[in-house]
């Protein structure tokens, strides 16, 4: 699974000269907990956050605008990251937004929410996503899926390497897969 397959997008941003209290509206009206922060040709220049607004009491200053408060640089990756990658950076660096860029334009971001989200996908579910995905690449019922915890087992009676490359790209691809592997001919 890939940022952009659990990325909500597009992104909603502000500029650095947004006032404080515009940024913290911003976030209570959509229940985030960051935005990112571009300039005027829309790049990715920071990052400000809930802890940014309320550290030192800038919300009872008049004049503060986001660029007063702003974390920069924001760290930000592209939409091919996987996922196992921001969840560590999340963790290990306490963050609970990542912006997701396509160069340095920002086409989206992820959320520790976002990820759970994919994470709480039933087993179930995810293994009609991927039969679906299979069934209209290969024009039919060509392969068996399952499905436990999160990882994908595709069943095929023979397969080549290109096919089983693409099979495992298509399945990863489908939110709350977590590992594809393939099976031939029943041996494992």
């Amino acid at each position: 699974m890939r940022a952009r397959d659990i990325m909500t997008s597009p992104a909603i941003t502000v500029t650095p000269v947004v006032p404080l209290k515009g940024a913290a509206a911003l976030m209570v009206s959509h229940g985030f907990t960051a935005l990112p922060v571009v300039d005027d040709d829309k790049q990715l220049i920071g990052i400000v956050t809930e802890a940014d607004l309320v550290r030192g009491g800038y919300l009872e200053e008049g004049g503060t605008v986001v660029a007063d408060v702003m974390t920069t640089p924001a760290v930000a990756m592209d939409a091919a990251a996987p996922a196992e990658m921001l969840a560590r950076v999340m963790v290990d660096d306490q963050r609970r937004c990542v912006p997701i860029v396509d160069g340095s334009a920002v086409i989206g971001v992820v959320t520790r929410r976002d990820l759970v989200r994919a994470i709480a996908r039933t087993d179930t579910t995810v293994t009609a996503d991927v039969q679906r995905v299979l069934d209209v690449y290969g024009g039919g019922r060509k392969w068996t899926v399952t499905v436990r915890d999160g990882e994908v087992v595709i069943g095929a009676d023979t397969t080549d390497e290109d096919t089983e490359r693409v099979l495992t790209a298509l399945a990863d691809a489908v939110p709350g897969v977590l590992h594809t592997r393939i099976l031939v001919g029943g041996q494992r």
